[in-house]
C-alpha cells in the first residue's frame, strides 16, 4: 500500500510522540492536552474515518456549538479506536475538542500516556470532569469502561452495566445536559474471542485480546476489520434536580442506558451488512 506524503507526516508525528513520552499529565497545563496535535495527526484520522471506517454521523445537531455537555456512549472494539473516531467526529464537524475520561492504566503506560493527553484524555475522576465542564467543555464518558471495551464477540452490542450512575451525579452537580452516543460497527473491528491477562501487565495493558488473527498473524492481525460505522447523538437529556431524601441515581442511569440501548437497537436493525453498512 502506497501511503500518501500527509499521512506518512502524521503517522511520523503520532510515533514520534510515543516517543518523546511524557511526565505525569497532572503536572502539565490543561492536563497536557495539545489542540495542535489533532490537527498534525488528522491526515491519518482522516483516512480511518472517511476511507476505512466510513463512518456515517447522524445527529450532530444535538451537540452544541458552544457550552458544556456530557457525551455518554457505548463502548468497544478491544481497542479505542470508537473512542478516536468520536473524538475526530466532533473536531471535524464542529472544531470542538472532546475532552475524555480515560481510565488509569493509559497513563501508567510511557507511549500511550503522551498520545491520549495530547488527545484531550483525562484520568477518569469527578474533579477532573468538573473542571473541564464548568470551563464550557464536552466531556466523553463511557460508563461500560474496560468491561465494554474488551467485551468478547458474542456479546457484542450488548451493555454491560453502568456502574454506579457516577456520570448522573456529574451532569447533576455541573448542571449540563447529557447527550447519549450510540456507536455501532466497532464491535466487529478485533472480535475478541478471549483475553489474556497475565502477559499484558509488563506491557502496562489491562489484558491482550485473542481475535481470529492475533496472535496468529503478528502484527498483521493487530489491523482492525475495515467495518462499515455509523455514529448517532442523540437528543439532549436533561435530567430533573435530584430530590432531597430520594435517590434516583441508579434509575436515572438505567434510564440512559435504556436509551443507548434503544439507539444501538435501531441501528442495527437498519444494518444489512458489517462491512457495507
Amino acid at each position: 500500500m502506497v501511503v500518501k506524503p500527509n499521512v506518512r507526516s502524521a503517522l511520523r508525528a503520532v510515533f514520534d510522540v510515543m516517543r518523546e513520552g511524557m511526565p505525569d499529565p497532572a503536572t502539565l497545563p490543561d492536563n497536557g492536552f495539545d489542540p495542535s496535535f489533532i490537527e498534525r495527526a488528522a491526515p491519518v484520522l482522516e483516512f480511518l474515518y472517511s476511507k476505512y471506517f466510513r463512518v456515517r454521523l447522524a445527529g450532530i445537531e444535538h451537540v452544541p456549538a458552544n457550552g458544556a455537555a456530557l457525551l455518554v456512549g457505548n463502548h468497544s472494539g478491544g481497542l479505542p479506536y470508537d473512542g478516536a473516531m468520536l473524538i475526530y467526529a466532533l473536531w471535524r464537524q464542529l472544531h470542538r475538542p472532546l475532552r475524555t475520561l480515560v481510565a488509569n492504566f493509559a497513563f501508567h503506560s510511557s507511549w500511550m500516556r503522551p498520545v491520549v493527553a495530547r488527545f484531550g484524555g483525562v484520568r477518569a475522576s469527578t474533579s477532573n470532569a468538573l473542571q473541564l465542564l464548568e470551563r464550557g467543555n464536552l466531556v466523553g464518558v463511557f460508563p461500560e469502561g474496560l468491561r465494554g471495551v474488551g467485551k468478547l464477540y458474542r456479546e457484542r452490542y450488548r451493555l454491560t452495566h453502568f456502574g454506579r450512575g457516577g456520570f448522573v451525579r456529574l451532569a447533576r452537580t455541573a448542571g449540563v445536559p447529557i447527550i447519549p452516543v450510540a456507536i455501532i460497527g466497532a464491535e466487529e473491528i478485533h472480535p475478541v474471542l478471549r483475553k489474556v491477562t497475565t502477559l499484558a501487565r509488563p506491557l502496562g495493558l489491562p489484558y491482550i485480546p485473542i481475535t481470529p488473527t492475533f496472535p496468529l498473524l503478528g502484527p498483521l492481525g493487530l489491523l482492525p476489520v475495515p467495518t462499515k460505522w455509523s455514529i448517532q447523538f442523540g437528543a439532549p437529556i436533561t435530567l430533573p434536580p435530584a430530590v432531597e431524601g430520594k435517590d434516583d441515581t441508579l434509575e436515572a442511569a438505567e434510564a440512559v442506558r435504556g436509551k443507548l440501548d434503544e439507539m444501538i437497537t435501531d441501528l442495527l436493525v437498519h444494518r444489512k451488512s458489517i462491512i457495507f453498512g
